[in-house]
């Protein structure tokens, strides 16, 4: 193979992705078999063979027990808004742009106390196995699951106070930002970190989805004088939704 040649999987997926692209084999329509790639490309049947698993990878294919491959059904990609915190307005980004469009969104949300991971506890700022508030939060669009979040606060910050459990009391719900300052944090940054990654069988479970489905996932952190007082990680199907982002320019 010379240099910059594809290996011949690649070249026989390539082609059949652009006709699934292309339209010319539409959503439903099974795609050709092994013998039938084997004979039109001229290749091994070990060559047709992970041509297939690259497309059943990357979402354009599905396998039906006892029936055969089929191109999937490609979804319109929705726009999901980030826009940061909202410092005034009294409402999270989610639930200001339900109000501000024909939304339809609904969420739920369940929030327990827990000991601080590793991790959490690197983005926190605290040692591990200090206490937190863990919120899990599953976001719908019209009735579809749309996004889940997982947000953990610091109790040294919020313990015994009217804002421990971010959806009850008297700013229940009304985001990071409202909450904070309703005991005197002042929020004045947030920083955001947008990644990648198969999504997790219990996630996937929710969203909807097949082993292997790519997931984005927000690592969202809110600052009060550079000290963590709240991160969560957002994780938003990557074949159903981009993130656009609404940035100011100071």
């Amino acid at each position: 193979m010379t240099f910059g040649e594809q290996p011949a999987y690649l070249r026989v997926a390539g082609d059949l992705r652009k006709k699934i692209v292309d339209g010319q084999l539409p959503p439903h329509t099974r795609l050709p078999s092994q013998a039938r790639i084997r004979q039109e490309y001229g290749v091994s049947d070990t060559v047709a063979l992970e041509a297939r698993k690259v497309l059943m990878a990357e979402g354009l294919v599905e396998g039906r027990s006892g029936s055969g491959t089929y191109v999937r059904e490609r979804p319109v990609p929705r726009r999901i808004a980030r826009s940061g915190y909202r410092p005034t307005g009294g409402a999270t980004p989610f639930r200001q742009e339900q109000a501000d469009g024909e939304g339809r969104g609904t969420w739920e949300s369940s929030s327990e106390q827990s000991e601080a991971s590793v991790a959490v506890a690197e983005r926190l700022g605290i040692e591990p196995g200090e206490r937190v508030m863990c919120t899990r939060y599953l976001f719908r669009e019209g009735g579809e699951a749309m996004m889940l979040s997982t947000s953990w606060e610091p109790l040294a910050v919020t313990g015994r106070t009217p804002v421990m459990l971010p959806e009850e009391g008297p700013v229940g719900g009304m985001g990071v930002v409202e909450r904070m300052r309703a005991i005197d944090v002042i929020v004045d940054n947030v920083t955001e970190e947008v990644g990648a990654r198969p999504g997790l069988a219990e996630e996937l479970l929710v969203l909807g989805g097949v082993p292997g489905h790519v997931v984005l996932v927000i690592q969202r952190t809110f600052y009060a004088s550079g000290r963590p007082v709240e991160t969560a990680d957002v994780v938003i199907p990557a074949d159903r939704y981009r993130v656009a982002y609404h940035l100011p320019v100071k």
